[in-house]
């Protein structure tokens, strides 16, 4: 941003006295700094900018621009003016541009794309977004397994510009059948009169269509391969996923989750882009659930309500156990939801984590129980009071580890994402459970201080 700020009053000048003149200033600058450029500028201003550059660097400057900001050039300028830019785009981030457009505004731009944009549209768009279909490209070079390396590499420096990368090279049977891969590095190594076929691997770790994002960045991370084929049943050849797709969505996916943690339904736009309304929508919800969850919490002190008044220091020691079991409950949530995320963790796994949770809660638990016993004693509120907070932490703890485990499994074997178990539906879960268990252990443990303090 700092380049894109640097250089704004010398635009501004150029496009006021010489447009044409854009050209030379801006050939040396990143596509990421000319698309900041365009933030700081005026809609206007902007839309001369990008007529000033060839269709292909618009292209790539338009790209990393923000959806919102995109859509907002194509609704003021319309489709018409700006269906050349958009051609030249990366056909899934031409897809995914298209697709958040209203219906009326993407069916007038897919009308003024060229032939060949409009059938890559056309192909891809019935892919879910998190899917590899979703995320895959079409711009890939393929070739003849029969052609001699020399006319594959002729073949790359004619498609290397359209191709979204060159390190790989596929080789395509007639039908379209994904036959094997080759990278760059062994075809320069390669005796140019052998045959791709010669040198090709036919072992190629492919991907489906209907594969989730999650499961093509682990395999993608597993191999660590840069980019992975996408075929059908019949293993044609349908585009390339490539890390750099994946990783966009990866981010996605962690700012979905990161707010879902939050309690907070995911939201597309940026912060600031976002409206008033629409963080309303979005967090209204799970405030109210767990505004009402509250009233559990509620009712349970008003049922313990003797107890407490024949008792009052256990008011006292009320915020101390109910943090402890919401931020046991929270760090096993968030360690599980992690995993389950990453793969490391799969769903068959419930009970070895239960038996882990139960132990760490246990071991967690006595060391806590200690602490917090010794408190009570240092104050001067007796030992049968630090057996009951000792007790309650105990038993708090491993519930709390326990539960926060075992949420985000049975969310994911429902078909809900796991992260929904939030830290806050975790944490007044936790609390209810808290207040039960050592207002229970306090009924047991204080009987007779209890009994002495009551009427009669």
């Amino acid at each position: 941003m700092r380049v894109a700020v640097a250089i704004v009053p010398e635009v501004r000048e150029l496009l006021r006295e010489d447009p044409r003149e854009l050209l030379a200033l801006l050939e040396e600058i990143h596509d990421e700094d000319l698309a900041d450029l365009l933030k700081l500028l005026d809609e206007p201003e902007a839309m001369v900018l990008l007529e000033q550059l060839d269709a292909d660097s618009a292209a790539d400057v338009f790209e990393r621009l923000d959806e919102h900001e995109q859509s907002e050039l194509i609704a003021r300028f319309g489709a018409r003016r700006l269906a050349p830019i958009v051609s030249e785009m990366a056909p899934d981030d031409r897809v995914d541009f298209i697709e958040s457009l209203p219906a009326t505004l993407s069916a007038a731009l897919l009308n003024q794309l060229d032939d060949e944009a409009k059938a890559e549209v056309e192909q891809l768009i019935g892919f879910p977004d998190d899917t590899a279909g979703g995320l895959m490209t079409t711009e890939l070079v393929r070739v003849d397994p029969d052609l001699h390396v020399n006319q594959v590499i002729d073949r790359i420096r004619e498609q290397g510009d359209e191709a979204e990368t060159v390190y790989h090279v596929y080789g395509v049977e007639p039908g379209g059948r994904l036959s094997g891969v080759a990278s760059l590095r062994d075809l320069i190594l390669a005796d140019g009169g052998a045959t791709f076929r010669d040198v090709m691997s036919e072992q190629v770790y492919s991907l489906s269509p209907e594969m989730d994002q999650e499961e093509v960045a682990r395999l993608l991370r597993k191999y660590d391969f840069t980019a992975m084929p996408v075929v059908d049943a019949r293993d044609r050849l349908l585009g390339i996923v490539t890390v750099d797709d994946v990783m966009d969505a990866v981010e996605e996916e962690q700012d979905e989750d990161v707010q879902l943690l939050g309690a907070v339904q995911p939201i597309d736009e940026t912060y600031f882009n976002t409206g008033v309304f629409t963080f309303l929508k979005k967090r209204a919800p799970w405030l109210a659930i767990l505004f009402f969850g509250q009233f559990v919490t509620e009712s349970v002190l008003r049922y313990y309500d003797p107890v407490i008044e024949a008792v009052t220091q256990l008011t006292f020691y009320l915020p101390l156990l109910i943090s402890t079991g919401g931020n046991s409950g929270s760090q096993s949530a968030s360690l599980i939801i992690r995993g389950l995320a990453t793969g490391d963790i799969l769903l068959r796994d419930w009970w070895r984590v239960f038996t882990r949770e139960l132990a760490q809660g246990l071991l967690l638990g006595f060391m806590l129980a200690g602490v917090g016993a010794g408190r009570v004693l240092w104050v001067g509120d007796g030992v049968e009071m630090a057996i009951t907070i000792g007790v309650t932490v105990v038993v708090i703890v491993i519930a709390g580890c326990t539960v926060g485990a075992m949420l985000p499994f049975a969310l994911s074997r429902f078909g809900f994402d796991p992260a929904t178990s939030s830290t806050p539906f975790i944490a007044t879960l936790v609390d209810v459970m808290g207040i039960l268990l050592y207002l229970s252990v306090a009924r047991v443990v204080l009987a007779e201080a209890i009994a002495a303090a009551a009427p009669g």
